[in-house]
């Protein structure tokens, strides 16, 4: 069902032209002049707008001028008389997407909202590819791989949660499969017909990220060359997934407060108010609590991005999965390689199952990808992955326990990663391949070990 502006100064016609809308399964909502249709369209984003030509105050010339700068992807059909056909056909060259000319029938109306809706779908649907090409959509869903009473939970706790449109935030350590999890809420949600976006937070400055999330006006700074539109306006009506939210300032925190509260926002250089309508999904690997009291992030938005929380096992909390999950990944590796899938023998798998996993899923997915392709047989033996392991194990009393040889298990995490990066004299991508997890990660953790003073400041 779209929504179709209909503008005109007559009532008897806006009621005619609305209800041979809505026969046609639409949702026509209507203004009797352009100052009111120009506030209705920032507020309802409509798919089309039908307007007349000849109206007092603002023509329907001058209004799609107004929507043109407004959004240039959203098509104009302008209703005239016959007498003033050569104006709508000056107008097309002006940017209308057709005219009708009155009298018309209703098929030749629906005919051309149903042609100038479609118009539309498809210019959103470029932008969203556009997006995704730069990093802005989430990639292919991926399964949830788990047979633990934690995952059971966990797929629980999403299904429920999915039925909502409520804001969530999905908290877990870095490798957990936040995304994943981000993706199946979605998909079982009652947007899943809509599309769903995401955008990195940590990977941008405070403007890009403005940019990024709320669009900007041509001219709105050095290099804005054309007008955009940020991720509240390609995802509404469906999901925005905001990956690392810990990581952005506190400036852009009050605007994304903003957008929360009110569901209302401007684009950069703009001051005309946009209404949104998308579900927010926040992910966060660092305990947003401490950040609130250490003064690092916002106890309002906090409260605002929590009304959902989901928490991710590590992998060391469900370590009878690793079989099923190493499985999995040996045989998506040889789908992708076209050849046979390898396995793991048994001293290999239960030197996996012994692992401390600092880097969770992610560390386990790297290392089978690698052994995979380093190993010459069908059988992966211990031999073959044993140097890659860190030399982090747990004992199988141990692993339910909060501690491991009197450290905690973030503090286990630091001393594998502190001397990892001693073992690669300090350099960040060997370690982090090592390790099995993200430069960016590796970079992430040991700034904030660094401010939190836990580690040396030369690392």
């Amino acid at each position: 069902m779209a929504k179709v502006l209909v503008v005109d100064d007559k009532q008897m016609m806006r009621d005619s032209v609305t209800a041979t809308l809505a026969r046609d399964g639409h949702a026509p909502i209507a203004a009797e002049d352009g100052e009111m249709a120009l506030t209705m369209i920032a507020r309802h984003r409509p798919a089309a707008v039908v307007t007349d030509l000849k109206m007092p105050n603002m023509t329907g010339i001058e209004l799609l001028a107004r929507i043109t700068k407004i959004d240039p992807d959203l098509p104009v059909i302008l209703m005239t008389a016959y007498a003033t056909v050569e104006t709508a056909v000056a107008a097309l060259k002006q940017g209308a997407f057709d005219y009708i000319q009155k009298p018309f029938e209703g098929d030749e109306l629906v005919a051309t909202v149903r042609r100038a809706v479609r118009h539309h779908e498809l210019a959103v649907e470029n932008q969203a590819l556009k997006s995704t090409f730069s990093g802005g959509a989430c990639p292919a869903r991926r399964e949830m791989i788990g047979r633990t009473t934690v995952m059971n939970q966990l797929r629980d706790q999403i299904e429920q949660v999915a039925a909502s449109h409520g804001t969530v935030l999905i908290s877990g350590e870095s490798g957990t499969g936040k995304e994943i999890v981000a993706q199946t809420l979605h998909a079982a949600s009652p947007r899943r017909d809509r599309i769903m976006l995401a955008l990195n937070c940590a990977a941008l400055s405070d403007s890009l990220l403005e940019s990024e999330l709320f669009g900007h006006e041509k001219g709105a700074f050095t290099g804005a060359d054309q007008m955009r539109k940020g991720r509240f306006e390609l995802a509404d009506g469906g999901t925005l997934l905001l990956d690392e939210i810990s990581e952005i300032s506190l400036a852009v925190q009050a605007k994304l407060l903003r957008v929360l509260q009110e569901r209302q926002f401007e684009r950069v250089g703009s001051s005309v108010t946009m209404d949104t309508d998308v579900r927010i999904i926040a992910t966060t690997n660092r305990d947003l609590e401490q950040a609130v009291r250490s003064g690092d992030f916002r106890q309002d938005l906090y409260f605002r991005l929590n009304v959902l929380p989901i928490r991710i096992p590590p992998l060391r909390a469900r370590r009878a999965d690793v079989p099923l999950l190493a499985e999995h990944f040996l045989m998506r590796q040889a789908l992708r390689d076209g050849r046979e899938a390898k396995r793991f023998d048994v001293e290999a798998i239960g030197l996996l199952m012994d692992y401390a996993w600092p880097g969770n899923v992610r560390e386990l997915e790297n290392i089978c990808e690698r052994a995979a392709v380093l190993t010459a047989g069908p059988t992966i033996v211990a031999g073959t992955i044993q140097p890659w392991l860190c030399g982090a194990v747990v004992s199988e009393t141990d692993a339910a326990m909060p501690t491991i040889e009197g450290k905690t298990l973030e503090e286990l995490e630091r001393d594998v990663i502190v001397r990892t990066l001693g073992r690669f004299e300090g350099h960040r991508q060997r370690t982090a391949e090592a390790l099995g997890i993200g430069v960016r990660t590796l970079g992430l953790k040991l700034k904030k070990w660094k401010e939190d003073r836990l580690v040396a400041s030369t690392l």
